[in-house]
């Protein structure tokens, strides 16, 4: 029988996310938790991005919000599932968060557009705060201020993933900029489909861009100085999302035809130097 913790490990190092690497300072128990939590999220968006009928991807979500409900009732199945009851015992993890992030998964199979940063808002909170919120749970905390700067860490991250998949996403027929701002900016979705580069396509990732920004900037104004030292996981990924983003728009933001990414080596370094400056 697979060992879970050991399945969750595998899944967390393989996908090559950023993530693993805000996890390698952690002490064992929490980066044991930490990597299940990550796993599970790897598991449901594999479902949305891996699965072309849209009838089995539903039936694969629908399979792990049961799962979910297996988890807390001591009867998991599957050994992400098995690795999260394990951590759900030792932490605070609520399972409404966890159908939480199913339910932005859900969004991508019943939409590819959005009409205004209210509606992606939603999304990305679905997707990417909660996730935060569970993440600041197993790093530990003392002030619910924390979960406001976990929550707004989310959404820029997500924000940086926006930015940097616009071609990638395009590719399968989504777009996730707010229809009323690729509007504003005239940049229409017909642009973003085909790969076109433009100024004004330029205009409108700048602007996502300071969004992302001041997000970061909103995040880090209220973690509180006595949870900063527990949360360094969090700002790792952020100093590794931030020198992401600054290349992204130093290279003109190339992202409809190539995935701009940062080499093991250097988010290694990135993790280290922020650990280490606490």
């Amino acid at each position: 029988m697979t060992d879970p913790h050991a399945y969750c490990q595998e899944k967390a190092a393989s996908s090559g996310s950023s993530f693993y690497y805000a996890f390698m300072f952690l002490p064992p128990e929490r980066r044991q938790a930490i990597t299940a939590l990550y796993a599970f999220c790897r598991e449901v968006d594999d479902v949305v991005d891996e699965c072309h009928d849209l009838t089995i991807a539903q039936t694969k979500l629908d399979w792990w919000r049961r799962q979910v409900n297996q988890i807390y009732d001591g009867k998991p199945e599957h050994p992400v599932g098995m690795a999260l009851q394990d951590v759900i015992s030792r932490f605070n993890l609520p399972r409404e968060q966890l159908q939480e992030i199913i339910d932005g998964m859900q969004m991508d199979l019943q939409q590819t557009r959005y009409l205004d940063w209210k509606a992606l808002h939603l999304y990305c909170y679905r997707v990417a705060s909660v996730v935060g919120l569970l993440s600041a749970e197993i790093f530990g905390h003392t002030q619910r201020q924390t979960l406001k700067y976990a929550h707004d860490l989310g959404l820029a991250f997500q924000l940086t993933n926006i930015i940097r998949d616009v071609g990638e996403d395009a590719r399968r027929g989504r777009i996730y900029l707010p229809v009323d701002e690729l509007q504003r900016f005239n940049v229409p979705a017909r642009q973003i489909l085909e790969g076109e580069y433009s100024e004004n396509f330029r205009a409108l990732m700048t602007f996502q861009a300071q969004r992302a920004r001041q997000l970061y900037e909103q995040a880090f104004s209220q973690l509180p100085a006595e949870d900063r030292k527990a949360q360094r996981p969090g700002l790792i990924m952020a100093a590794i999302y931030r020198t992401l983003l600054d290349e992204i728009e130093a290279d003109g933001f190339q992202v409809l035809d190539r995935r701009t990414s940062l080499t093991p080596l250097r988010k290694i370094w990135i993790a280290g130097i922020t650990w280490f400056k606490g």
